[in-house]
């Protein structure tokens, strides 16, 4: 197995950074410091903070421009500066619950799934956002619904529901209630993820120290050791989609031992990732 070394190119800016996104739009790689509501991006070095909602939990660059955001309960539609243009309303009313990961798919729908800030299981709940601005749940009783990922062909999904301890994969004709197990993980719990252009998924490992990267046939082939305990999500990016961006969390981190948790690493890896795809609504 290959051991890869990923460097900081951040300081500790995030309290619960998460949900890394590259667009040759923006300045740089965004991401999201989630609990603080906020999305941050790295720009000629320097990080820039905008407050976007109560939560900002996951986004996704729009087709016609600007993000669609999955606040606390809320998706919103934002502009180019990450101002409200639409706010699409609650989506549920229990204030237990919030958004948490997300993607899009080919066809342009935003999914997003949830989790009970207590982690009560099978509180959580798959969505899909259509290009309609159409809500429905796709996938109940989750517990944390986390990494989203198309594959490649654009025809299978890698979907994460954190305490399973696994990668599920789902055809996208069948949707996620027909999922299967991929993967499991060992050695961390699965959090966000992402997939190259040669298929291979890269997994994020909250407790897990860890990024690691499975083949498309399901082998853990090279481990990113990192020094942060709450590893939390990747994605490629950079004008060739070369370089693979961590986020980390200082959540209950002890900033004594791990004085760059809340940073963003980076590393080339040797394999390229795929544009990010973009909400149609």
């Amino acid at each position: 197995m290959r051991e890869l070394t990923a460097e900081p190119v951040t300081g500790p800016v995030a309290h619960h950074g998460e949900g890394p996104v590259w667009h040759p739009s923006w300045a740089g790689v965004r991401w999201v410091d989630m609990l603080a509501g906020d999305i941050l991006e790295l720009a000629g070095g320097e990080v820039r903070r905008t407050h976007v909602g109560d939560v900002a939990a996951a986004f996704r660059p729009r087709r016609g421009g600007g993000v669609v955001l999955a606040a606390e309960r809320n998706l919103l539609l934002l502009d180019d500066d990450l101002r409200c243009e639409r706010d699409l309303g609650p989506v549920w009313s229990d204030p237990g619950v919030r958004f948490n990961d997300g993607g899009c798919t080919p066809d342009g729908a935003f999914w997003c799934g949830t989790m009970a800030y207590d982690e009560r299981p099978g509180a959580g709940t798959l969505f899909r956002l259509g290009p309609d601005l159409a809500v429905e749940p796709v996938l109940a009783g989750v517990t944390v619904s986390n990494g989203f990922c198309p594959d490649p062909t654009g025809t299978r999904v890698y979907y994460i529901d954190t305490p399973t301890g696994r990668i599920d994969v789902f055809d996208l004709d069948a949707g996620p209630t027909a999922r299967r197990p991929f993967a499991g993980v060992t050695g961390g719990h699965p959090d966000g993820l992402t997939v190259d252009a040669e298929g291979g998924v890269w997994v994020a490992l909250w407790e897990g120290s860890a990024v690691h990267r499975y083949t498309p046939d399901g082998r853990l082939d090279a481990r990113v050791p990192l020094p942060v305990s709450r590893v939390t999500a990747c994605t490629f990016g950079g004008p060739g989609l070369d370089t693979l961006y961590v986020t980390t969390s200082a959540e209950g981190a002890d900033r004594g031992a791990e004085p760059l948790a809340g940073a963003l690493f980076a590393l080339t890896p040797g394999v390229r990732g795929l544009p990010v795809l973009e909400f149609a609504g």
